[in-house]
């Protein structure tokens, strides 16, 4: 089970700027080992303890942030992207290259939420629940947040197999997960 990130573990801008050149390429090679593509326009990378700090260390170090309530606020806000327990939970991209087709896209993919699933083992597939917040009435976010309840067997059924399928009417895909990509994510639902 992944736990929230807590304040103690946060370190302030100038110590993470030293700490950064060193840190930072092995969270990247986590990421990677945790990005999966689905189709030639959605990537989910999956979030677990080490990538929500780093997207906290980072905002800071962008934003300049200093005081320990705004801080404190990062952490709340960030923490919400840790899995549950026996559950997965990523950041889905919505790729489009150009304005025009982000435009064109976003209105065409309405009611995704109800279309994105998550299959372990020989189970069943279980639907993602997306955070509505990211949703408007004519046109989703290009970032949504994505969460999966695997259930108490789903590290043993994702060990096996995994895959993530899209059954949009506008946009249909599958990716199966290799064995590094079931292996990193199955301690999240341990």
């Amino acid at each position: 089970m992944v736990h929230p990130v807590e304040f103690n573990e946060i370190r302030n801008i100038a110590d993470y700027e030293v700490e950064r050149e060193q840190w930072r390429p092995g969270v990247l090679a986590l990421k990677e080992r945790r990005r999966i593509r689905v189709g030639d326009h959605l990537t989910f990378l999956f979030e677990n303890h080490d990538t929500v700090r780093y997207q906290v260390q980072e905002m800071m170090r962008i934003e300049r942030i200093v005081k320990e309530k705004d801080i404190r606020h990062e952490l709340e806000t960030y923490n919400e992207l840790i899995p549950s327990r026996h559950g997965l939970s990523a950041t889905l991209l919505i790729e489009y290259e150009t304005p025009e087709a982000r435009a064109v896209w976003l209105k065409a993919l309405l009611g995704l939420e109800n279309h994105v699933w998550f299959q372990a083992g020989d189970r069943g597939p279980v639907r993602g629940y997306f955070d509505t917040r990211q949703i408007a009435s004519d046109r989703i976010s290009s970032v949504q947040y994505v969460k999966f309840d695997l259930g108490a067997d789903g590290a043993a059924d994702l060990i096996r197999r995994a895959r993530i399928f899209i059954d949009h009417p506008r946009y249909a895909a599958s990716t199966e997960l290799d064995d590094g990509q079931r292996a990193a994510l199955a301690a999240d639902v341990a």
